[in-house]
């Protein structure tokens, strides 16, 4: 029996994770897919927003501003990379400045620091490609940028540290109440605990559904993004254009770690599996990035893909506890700006259990920290020598585009809530991630995978248990296969 179940292992659920573990409880997180940040949370833009821009009086306004100045400490005590390289959203000749004058005034009314500039050389000398068409920027300093699977994958280090439990593969298929505690069904094992905190994402009303609560409905929104190679200071600021009713737009944006992407765009559907991209939907990202960054040499571009947004039918944040089932807190229809908010929506969440009558008293011993990672292409060629002479799998590249290490992977897959998938070492070292997208690296990263597992090579998975690299040997396909001969008839060889 449980105190806490955490249904999803998403940015936000792995935030709360970490927030819970602070007290003197016993909690589990319970993932259907095989990793934390496996969906909504790995396919974002991975921006931490100053704040301005979401309506007066919203959960999202209130949980943004409340969590930006939260993201340094919070980043320095996991080892988490995080660069405050500032935002401008970008008024462009004949879109005029009433816009980003109105959300000047929201910044300034909320304590958020921006400035509206209108010199043409000025903001050139601050982002150089920038369109020449700009009339004027709405510049935050303090916006900045994370990559989302790292955060998520600190926040639970630390918080399995602290105590809490982690189940993957362990989708949710029903919920009973009996008495004081919940059943939470899932395919290989039933969880008993005395409350459910949903975080579960875009499956966050199915989940509330299960529990007795049908108040609300979340809508996928997709959003398509291109990704570019490392390109310097090309681009040195995250660009907005004068957003829309539906997103914040189609933005050009740096990434921590030195790439940049176009995108994304926004249509809602009602898949919440299909994460596809499509041509009209790229060339809409092309013509949007386009608008900002006239210059985008897209010959640079190494990847495509798409994410899926939770949208509640309020469009806002659901946050707190349940109206209808007691001891059910939800955490649900955290869309953007859900990366910049899951800080402080964790300590809401934590209000909201304490307000409820359930006591929480912290503990005399929570270590804020994690053992640092160690990345060895970051490390000056002295210490990198040192450490491939103690080591020798430090000197083992296995990823050349990233220079990632055998002794990288080895470490992602022995740490806390370690890597067990190809895609889960990806998602710690950055291993696949170069301009080769995993075609050299990926046979290497499953016998590293396999020998530390203690598995078959054929038993290793990109990331769910259906997506097997592996199907049997080839001589066996061939002699099973069927040829057809000159009159279309099929003969078996």
């Amino acid at each position: 029996m449980y105190d806490f179940a955490i249904i999803g292992a998403g940015v936000t659920g792995t935030a709360i994770a970490r927030e819970l573990s602070k007290y003197k409880v016993s909690a589990i997180v319970i993932e259907k897919l095989s990793d934390v940040a496996c969906e909504t949370s790995k396919a974002n833009s991975g921006i931490i927003h100053a704040g301005y821009d979401a309506p007066d009086g919203s959960w999202k306004a209130k949980m943004n501003v409340k969590s930006n100045p939260l993201y340094d400490e919070v980043c320095k005590e996991l080892y988490v990379p995080f660069k405050r390289l500032g935002s401008f959203v970008v008024a462009l000749a004949g879109q005029g400045t009433a816009y980003i004058e109105e959300l000047y005034q929201h910044g300034i009314e909320r304590g958020i620091p921006v400035e509206i500039i209108k010199d043409l050389a000025q903001i050139k000398k601050l982002e150089p490609n920038i369109s020449n068409e700009v009339e004027a920027v709405l510049h935050a300093p303090n916006a900045g940028v994370i990559s989302p699977f790292t955060l998520a994958i600190a926040l639970a280090e630390n918080a399995n540290i602290n105590g809490v439990e982690f189940a993957f593969n362990a989708q949710v298929q029903g919920i009973e109440r009996m008495g004081n505690f919940f059943i939470i069904d899932t395919p290989g094992k039933s969880f008993q605990a005395k409350a459910i905190i949903n975080a579960a994402g875009l499956h966050a009303d199915e989940v509330s559904k299960m529990a007795g609560d049908e108040s609300f409905k979340i809508t996928p929104r997709k959003g398509e993004y291109i990704l570019l190679d490392k390109m310097g200071d090309f681009v040195k600021k995250v660009l907005f254009p004068v957003p829309t009713k539906k997103s914040k737009g189609i933005l050009v944006s740096p990434t921590v770690d030195g790439n940049v992407f176009l995108g994304p765009n926004a249509r809602d559907q009602d898949s919440k599996i299909d994460n596809s991209t499509s041509l009209q939907g790229l060339d809409e990202v092309i013509d949007g990035g386009r608008k900002l960054i006239p210059s985008i040499p897209l010959v640079e571009s190494i990847t495509n893909f798409a994410g899926l947004r939770a949208v509640s039918d309020n469009n806002d944040f659901i946050i707190g506890e349940s109206k209808k089932t007691p001891c059910l807190f939800q955490a649900a229809g955290i869309q953007s700006p859900g990366l910049s908010s899951c800080l402080g929506i964790a300590e809401e969440i934590i209000d909201a259990i304490k307000a409820s009558g359930i006591d929480l008293k912290l503990k005399e011993h929570f270590n804020p920290t994690r053992e640092k990672p160690i990345i060895f292409a970051e490390l000056p060629w002295s210490e990198r020598d040192a450490l491939a002479q103690w080591n020798k799998q430090f000197g083992h590249i296995i990823c050349r585009c990233e220079t990632v290490t055998e002794g990288e992977i080895v470490q992602a897959i022995r740490r806390p809530v370690g890597a067990r998938t190809v895609d889960g070492v990806k998602f710690r070292t950055r291993v696949g991630m170069g301009r080769c997208q995993g075609g050299f690296c990926t046979p290497r990263v499953i016998k590293i995978l396999a020998r530390e597992l203690g598995v078959e090579e054929e038993d290793i998975v990109k990331r769910e248990p259906s997506t097997k690299y592996f199907f049997g040997e080839t001589k066996e396909f061939r002699h099973q296969k069927t040829a057809r001969g000159h009159n279309g008839e099929v003969v078996q060889p």
